[in-house]
């Protein structure tokens, strides 16, 4: 099959420019809802009724509430022969669909065979009271219930009636008139919510040595290592070499653990009695309740833990009292380290676990989630194609879920939500999503909830203050190639509450002290974020209602570590491109050689003469001319945030064996055993090459990114720098410059320190083409 031509037009960002706001001047919304458009709705909260009369046969009332305007009905639940129920619930009608003059409140009674109709109240929508956020929200009064004629009858119902926006707290919790044809089971799953990420920890395990082992085979010396469980993560330490009953190993074993800590530490000292076959020496069991916290490297002290000996005795467990053999552990709960869960180019969090050490913020970060705009039809419904579509939004630990706006290719979420900042360097997430729950979990049948898109938004690529309002397009790779799914429209805006904190922090080191004093290795780390992933999956995907196991993994990019021919040849092709100013200096300079440029020839002569004879002007001439080139840059700088680019990644001309391979499982389905395991060999290594070339592409794109305006802050300290370094060096003999970076460089060790430089802070903090990546 032929694939359809490629329109780069069709995956770019576009400005748009929506009714933002939307109040009357002076209102108070416009100071705390101002980024997204109003959206009027009806409200009406019903609280409870007293006095009910009786209605069955039986001479009681099984009574509950409708809610009726125009074409539209909302009932409360009902209760079981109760007179004065409680109800408590709010219903939300959009401006937009009233067909009608008047809401009708109507109190009835459950029958089987007809509901009976007990009182009603019947409120003129043009007397309707709006309520206006911060102002604190209506009362509800006792109604007495009237007849269809309007003559009063018996019971009272409490009611509240105002007009109001979806700035209103009722708002997340409501009923709402455009979800009418979802079953009760299946709201809780589409209104807004928003999650927090469990309190994650590094937990350190020492494990220094044991003694007087006693193995159940006392006529050799055994091969023991300790085996350490923590909840599904398990890990190992090397058999000891030595075979004694006394063994040591000082090894460290880590793992991620969450608040509020369920599991418990298990540790085993097994013995290898044969190649595939271990024996429980002895085990312990700790509680994370009581394990010590660090701050620092600071050493903490040992402790010995005695190892307990299981029999099975008429099928129970029972301890051995008589069983001596001790481990000496060190262990603590790490709380200087920054614990992983997403991928390094795209944290949104930077912060250690301690909250003492966490630096004040540095502003806020405001997001209007607007409107989608084209999305494709995700499934099947009653023959036709249908979308419910909700967004999701992760900045630090703190995740934000829309309402699902049902059966609409067009939604209008209009949702505004809020963060702290700590550190400008970090990335908001927002991906969108195809709800497939909304009849409840019990008759999902293990469905998943299908991605839609992904956006990135970086945000030292903003300018502070700034309303940057854009649409920005959802590309999926599939194995059918690269697919725009639609577009988003986002409101977003940076403020910042002290400039010179802000720029001070470019000089501070990316990642907390701890991973510097201390560091972990890369495999320490890959291995520890993916358990920290599965801890926040798990622990999402336990709240009611649940964010599911797809739509974290998804929003973390679990899989971008994956081995792909389609990154690789993207990253080697970003390589290329950092390469090639250099490669066109050198082509350049052959041509001044060879005077292709006769003119240009004799100029750079000139300057050649005149740096040789005058060797202090070789630097202030650098810094200048870096200096000018940064300014005159700065009419190109971008505008606009970055977004996903198909050509970068590669997606548009990938080949459909190369897709295949992409989409492939782990480990892969298509050759035999043989082929498979080395296959699957070669795509590990192949992946780690490819993280570094990425790596390397990054380092060369900051390079790049020091005078492109990408981020304004970062090149306008490095602009600034530029003329204050040719001013100083200027003025300053050269011979002495020279002669101070020479004693600099060659100091002794003592005057070296762990934590990295202020200009290699500075260069860590610059954004590459990372976030255009798909």
């Amino acid at each position: 099959m032929q694939r359809p031509p490629f329109r780069p037009e069709e995956y770019s960002l576009k400005e748009t420019s929506p009714h933002l706001g939307g109040a009357a001047a002076g209102d108070k919304l416009t100071t705390t809802y101002d980024l997204v458009e109003q959206m009027q709705y009806l409200y009406v909260r019903v609280v409870k009724a007293k006095e009910l009369p009786n209605k069955d046969i039986t001479g009681s009332c099984d009574p509950y509430v409708e809610v009726k305007l125009g074409n539209y009905k909302g009932t409360t639940r009902h209760f079981e022969k109760k007179n004065n129920p409680e109800w408590n619930q709010v219903f939300a009608f959009s401006k937009e669909c009233i067909q009608s003059s008047f809401v009708e409140i109507a109190v009835k009674d459950k029958d089987l065979v007809k509901d009976d109709f007990i009182g009603r109240v019947v409120f003129d929508l043009n007397e309707v009271p709006k309520r206006v956020p911060p102002d604190s929200p209506l009362a509800p009064q006792w109604y007495r219930l009237e007849d269809r004629n309007g003559h009063k009858g018996k019971g009272e119902l409490m009611l509240a009636v105002w007009m109001g926006t979806q700035a209103d707290e009722a708002f997340p919790e409501a009923w709402h008139s455009d979800a009418a044809s979802v079953p009760g089971d299946g709201l809780a799953s589409i209104r807004s919510k928003v999650y927090l990420t469990p309190k994650l920890w590094y937990l350190r395990v020492n494990v220094i040595e044991a003694q007087d082992l006693i193995p159940n085979d006392r006529t050799r010396f055994p091969e023991v290592y300790v085996k350490a469980m923590l909840g599904n993560q398990v890990l190992r330490t090397r058999v000891t070499p030595s075979r004694t009953l006394n063994p040591m190993w000082n090894e460290d074993l880590m793992f991620v653990a969450a608040e509020p800590f369920e599991e418990h530490l298990m540790l085993s000292v097994e013995d290898r009695v044969a190649p595939g076959k271990d024996e429980v020496i002895g085990r312990t069991i700790i509680s994370l309740q009581h394990v010590p916290r660090r701050m620092d490297h600071r050493m903490l002290t040992s402790q010995w833990y005695n190892l307990e000996k299981h029999v099975m005795v008429d099928g129970e467990q029972k301890k051995e009292t008589k069983f001596s053999s001790r481990i000496h552990l060190r262990i603590c709960l790490e709380g200087g380290y920054h614990v992983l869960d997403e991928s390094t180019h795209y944290s949104s969090d930077l912060r250690p676990t301690a909250k003492p050490l966490w630096k004040p913020s540095i502003g806020m970060l405001e997001l209007g989630i607007l409107t989608a705009q084209g999305l494709l039809p995700m499934k099947t419904k009653d023959g036709r194609g249908t979308t419910d579509a909700y967004c999701v939004a992760k900045y630090g630990q703190k995740w934000v879920r829309t309402r699902t706006i049902i059966d609409s290719f067009t939604p209008k979420w209009n949702e505004q939500y809020t963060w702290e900042v700590y550190d400008p360097c970090t990335v908001i997430t927002i991906g969108v999503f195809d709800n497939c729950h909304l009849h409840g979990g019990e008759k999902a049948n293990g469905a998943r909830d299908t991605r839609i898109g992904k956006v990135r938004i970086r945000l030292s690529t903003l300018e502070t203050d700034r309303v940057y309002t854009h649409s920005y397009p959802l590309i999926v790779l599939t194995p059918a190639g690269v697919k725009k799914m639609g577009e988003v429209q986002l409101a977003v805006r940076f403020t910042c509450s002290s400039l010179l904190n802000m720029m001070h922090l470019y000089s501070q080191p990316l990642l907390p002290k701890m991973h510097y004093v201390h560091p972990l290795s890369v495999m320490q780390v890959d291995n520890l974020r993916r358990q920290a992933t599965n801890i926040v999956s798990t622990r999402l995907g336990r709240a009611e209602p649940p964010l599911r196991k797809e739509i974290v993994e998804y929003m973390l990019d679990v899989d971008s570590h994956m081995w792909s021919m389609r990154k690789s040849k993207a990253n080697f092709f970003r390589i290329m491109g950092v390469l090639s100013p250099l490669i066109a200096v050198t082509k350049w300079f052959g041509q001044i050689c060879h005077w292709r440029n006769p003119l240009t020839t004799i100029l750079i002569h000139v300057l050649f003469v005149i740096l040789v004879l005058y060797p202090e002007l070789i630097l202030p001439t650098i810094f200048l001319y870096l200096f000018l080139i940064g300014v005159w840059y700065y009419r190109w700088r971008p505008r606009q945030p970055p977004h996903m680019d198909t050509r970068l990644s590669h997606a548009e001309t990938a080949h459909p064996d190369e897709l295949d391979e992409e989409f492939d499982t782990f480990p892969t389905s298509r050759q035999p055993d043989i082929v498979r395991m080395r296959y699957d060999r070669l795509r590990s290594v192949a992946g780690r090459i490819q993280t570094v070339v990425g790596d390397l592409a990054t380092q060369g794109e900051r390079l790049q990114s020091l005078l492109s305006w990408r981020d304004p802050r970062a090149t306008a300290l490095f602009v600034v720098f530029c003329f204050i370094a040719a001013i100083v060096l200027y003025v300053t003999p050269f011979r002495v410059v020279v002669f101070l970076a020479g004693l600099y460089v060659l100091r002794h060790p003592r005057f070296r320190y762990k934590m990295p430089s202020v200009p290699l802070n500075f260069f860590r903090r610059l954004p590459a083409r990372t976030d255009s990546m798909l």
